[in-house]
């Protein structure tokens, strides 16, 4: 195996380059660390050298830090103190050598890798759009944990602790703004030239490096203000991750170096044992699993070329489905509807681009986007040449049956249709489609331009090869896909309903609204199940129940009684201000009282998903637990720092209790 860093003396300047071949990133890793160290053997021992460069052999990547996945297999604080030696004792001996060292950026520099730099005597980076500068540990559940919450304070002063606790990641020009590095090489520079001119000058002694004394004085306020930002950031819980890194910097600023990396250590420990360090990393892998669509596909699979898509159905969900196209796909698309929903449809949708536009978030003028839609109430105009259509009218079968039949007169053999049915099984709609096999489902979540997430459902005779069709369709309008198989419910709301049953239940038990979902906020959910009832629309629930043969009590005489929900019917479980309407209180079904602590509720609505997850995986639903954790996180806004409901089911013993073993 090649030695990852390599040393070559030029004249009285040692030029490192390192590269860990074979990986796409430059990752700390154990052949690194022992590289490393034989690296800076050598340099404590050469005489000859007034100065050393270290530079990436990489395009586009520097260092991006710890490997994660290290750090998610260490289990006891004594191998992550070990683990935590080889960092620390790595930066300091570069710290400590006798010679100046620059370290030349390019590329990703963040975590590990910046912490490097900051152990050397000076920085230079290249500007370009992969150079990016930061710690961004606390974005992954844990901290800097190689001297970042100590060395950067020092170097840049209270800004740091605002940069670190956000996990910021800088752009070369920002960084040299704040001081993180000394000087700035242009896009089409040549770096090691640049660096080997700076080293020149520090050795020489004119390079007149700015390391001025911080002022820490008022580091007591920063650091209170960015600790309640951090918890407020976190629905008013106090995650590890962020707040013991502030701790790690506002004690640490107060005490000499050697000190604040004793109390980074202690607090890294502490972080990396947590559970929500271990969800926050689970969350971040299944964010990658399903970060491109397109990796998900069957190896080999050559896509369908999308030239022209048709959406029927012009409310709410088409509406939002459209947008979704016009604005990634930039891309001809046909909408049909009844006449009366068209021009709605079409001032709903400008009006969302217009929001786009004046938040800097579109990337075409409005005119240009808008200018992509047909509108049609017949199926005469346009749909001869479409590649894929995408369904989205009402949710009743006789009505889908009549789209399918009319539709698959006029569009060509090869036209892919999918629903995005959220209740009526895919299987049972193939029927009225001519060819099934090109026939699945994907189900948005709302609003669709907002909400990341899709379902590509597989029907019984669904083949792989439009599953991969619908992937690289979502690929396309950059969303977040899982794939299961047809399920009443499939995976998101599958295991959703049974959470509100319980919510339901234990409010029939005497518990009240305010404090199932105070619990379940409390959790770390973005709303609570009940307000969660209340804005989709309380009959929905009461329908899907329903056509599962439940009958539920209390949203059944809500329901009865016209109260749909607040945005619904202008009546639910709410009043405009927030607050519980009273009048809805005589609604709710009495049942045996039984007053349970916020915790329970807590357990007893995650343990309905676990559950519910559970047979998704016996039944072969999905065939990885990841996909149900993501579209609980991605689907409803579960916890990302819980890893999703499986994972954190196995992190509190809730998974071996229940069924003798980790779903991980």
């Amino acid at each position: 195996m090649s030695k990852i860093f390599q040393l070559k003396v030029e004249g009285d300047i040692g030029v490192v380059t390192f590269d860990i071949v074979g990986d796409a990133m430059n990752t700390w890793t154990d052949a690194a660390f022992s590289s490393f160290a034989e690296l800076m053997e050598k340099l404590e021992r050469e005489k000859s050298i007034k100065g050393v460069i270290l530079i990436s052999g990489k395009p586009d990547n520097f260092f991006a830090g710890a490997n994660l996945k290290m750090l998610a297999d260490l289990t006891t604080p004594e191998e992550i103190r070990k683990v935590l030696e080889l960092f620390h004792g790595a930066f300091n001996r570069l710290e400590k050598l006798k010679i100046p060292v620059v370290s030349a950026i390019h590329g990703f520099c963040l975590g590990g890798g910046l912490e490097l730099t900051m152990a050397c005597t000076a920085r230079i980076a290249k500007e370009g759009n992969t150079t990016l500068i930061g710690l961004p540990e606390c974005n992954v559940g844990v901290f800097p944990g190689g001297g970042g919450t100590q060395r950067l304070p020092r170097l840049i002063g209270t800004t740091a602790a605002e940069l670190i606790v956000k996990g910021t990641m800088l752009p070369a020009a920002k960084a040299l703004e704040l001081g993180i590095i000394d000087r700035l090489v242009p896009a089409n520079g040549n770096l090691l030239d640049a660096a080997k001119k700076f080293i020149g000058e520090i050795i020489a002694g004119t390079a007149n490096l700015q390391r001025p004394k911080r002022d820490f004085s008022k580091i007591d306020d920063v650091i209170g203000t960015l600790k309640q930002a951090a918890i407020k950031a976190a629905r008013g819980r106090a995650l590890p991750g962020p707040i013991l890194a502030l701790d790690a910097i506002h004690k640490g600023v107060k005490v000499s170096l050697a000190e604040g990396l004793e109390i980074e250590k202690s607090n890294f420990v502490e972080v990396l044992m947590s559970k929500e360090s271990k969800g926050s990393i689970n969350t971040f892998f299944i964010k990658g699993m399903t970060d491109k669509p397109k990796a998900m596909m069957t190896r080999g699979f050559v896509p369908k070329p999308l030239k022209k898509i048709a959406v029927l159905g012009f409310g709410t969900m088409g509406r939002g489905i459209v947008i979704e196209i016009i604005t990634n796909m930039k891309m001809p698309v046909v909408v049909k509807d009844i006449p009366e929903a068209l021009d709605p449809g079409k001032a709903f949708v400008r009006k969302i681009l217009d929001g786009m536009a004046e938040k800097k978030r579109l990337k075409v003028p409005v005119d240009d986007a808008m200018n992509l839609i047909t509108v049609t109430s017949d199926y005469k105009t346009g749909f001869n040449d479409v590649d894929i259509v995408i369904e989205a009218v009402f949710e009743d079968l006789k009505v889908k049956e009549q789209v399918y039949g009319e539709l698959c007169k006029v569009v060509k053999e090869d036209c892919i249709i999918a629903s995005n049915t959220s209740s009526i099984p895919i299987t049972s709609m193939a029927k009225y489609v001519i060819h099934p096999e090109r026939f699945g489902g994907i189900h948005f979540f709302s609003p669709v331009w907002l909400m990341q997430l899709v379902e590509v459902i597989r029907g019984e005779r669904t083949s792989q090869d439009t599953v991969d069709n619908l992937l690289n369709f979502a690929a396309s309008i950059k969303k977040r896909p899982i794939v299961c198989r047809d399920n009443a419910g499939f995976v998101v709301n599958a295991l959703l309903f049974p959470m509100l049953l319980e919510a339901f239940r234990c409010l029939e038990e005497g518990n009240t609204i305010e404090k199932i979902d105070n619990a379940m906020l409390a959790f770390g959910m973005p709303v609570g199940p009940i307000r969660l009832t209340d804005e989709v629309g309380i009959d929905i629930p009461h329908k899907v129940l329903k056509s599962m043969g439940i009958k539920q009590e209390t949203l059944a005489n809500v329901v009865e009684s016209g109260r749909l929900g607040l945005k619904k019917s202008g009546k639910g479980f709410f009043l405009k201000d927030g607050s519980v309407d009273p009048e809805v209180l005589p609604f709710i079904s009495k049942k045996q009282k039984n007053d349970l602590a916020p915790e329970k509720i807590q357990e007893i609505l995650l343990e309905a998903m676990v559950k519910t997850g559970k047979d998704l995986l016996d039944r072969k639903v999905v065939d990885d637990v990841r996909m149900i954790d993501v579209g609980m996180i991605w689907g409803v806004g579960f916890p990302s720092d819980k890893g999703g409901p499986m994972k954190w089911a196995d992190l509190i013993g809730m998974s071996k209790h229940l069924f003798g073993k980790n779903f991980y």
